[in-house]
């Protein structure tokens, strides 16, 4: 299904030339969105397959093409780029794992196979699996943040509030902690309090992790999130955005530590809006 995308967004093309194709693989929230914009500002056309229902409805708009393929339709996924003649993708919004186990998506032929041959089922270990499938049909996943790495904000204090001393030791700590559970591949946010473990984050995701966490450090909990010291920019960059923040507030945390230039900040603006609003403070480190 073709999308009435802005065709004012794209580079202009001589006559004769046509624009080359990206496929962008698409998971929950606005950074598909921008990821599209920022693609078809570049002059690609941007090919949108959603993997999941609830994704973002202005990615209809956004993308040049739009289609919708279950994330667990690996057959039909492959065969949609293969027809399109797609040779680069690049993969980018949130798909958890906890998706197979829940019976959300369901597994077609191969990928079923394909989850059967695997060691394990970590994060890190479905996504090659998943890179793999892609290289070997003749596509080439790209670095996720290539066209919106704007978005990773530098090192500096993102809010007017600066945190105090015991928040900066609590976020020197969390950070700590984030990329160890990240070096075991098991999540990548870490809730602390008084330099202790309030939660880790698992197959629950970021914010299910912040409320958690929040609950039981009962206020001014510093939520952490950092990249993983072996990351792959193809795929599950740290993302943070207005949901988390959200989920902050909800938890009645005081501070929010991101990995400097390794982190994606989505909708920045109205997240730290939020955070003025309820004295959070936002560091990037």
């Amino acid at each position: 299904m073709r999308s009435a995308g802005s065709a004012g967004n794209a580079m202009t093309m001589n006559e004769g030339e046509t624009m080359e194709k990206l496929g962008l693989l698409a998971g929950v929230g606005h950074l598909p969105v921008a990821c599209a914009r920022a693609a078809r500002a570049l002059g690609y056309e941007v090919h949108a397959i959603a993997l999941l229902e609830d994704c973002d409805p202005e990615l209809r708009e956004a993308a040049s093409v739009y289609r919708a393929i279950s994330i667990g339709a690996i057959a039909s996924l492959l065969a949609y780029l293969r027809q399109e003649e797609i040779k680069k993708v690049t993969m980018i919004g949130k798909v958890t794992k906890e998706l197979l186990f829940t019976g959300v998506v369901h597994p077609d032929e191969i990928l079923r196979g394909m989850l059967m041959q695997l060691p394990n089922q970590n994060d890190d270990t479905i996504m090659m699996m998943f890179v793999g499938a892609l290289m070997k049909a003749g596509v080439t996943p790209l670095d996720q943040t290539a066209l919106i790495r704007p978005l990773m904000p530098a090192a500096g204090v993102l809010t007017s509030r600066a945190p105090s001393g015991a928040e900066r030791a609590d976020m020197e700590y969390g950070l700590q902690m984030a990329r160890e559970i990240g070096r075991l591949d098991v999540g990548q946010t870490a809730v602390v309090k008084d330099r202790a473990v309030m939660a880790l984050e698992a197959i629950e995701g970021t914010d299910a992790c912040i409320r958690r966490g929040g609950a039981l450090a009962g206020n001014g909990a510093v939520v952490a999130k950092a990249a993983k010291p072996q990351q792959d920019l193809r795929f599950d960059v740290p993302a943070v955005g207005l949901d988390t923040v959200e989920s902050l507030v909800a938890a009645k945390a005081s501070a929010l530590v991101i990995e400097a230039e390794k982190t994606l900040f989505i909708d920045k603006e109205r997240a730290v809006a939020l955070a003025e609003a309820n004295g959070i403070t936002i560091v990037a480190m």
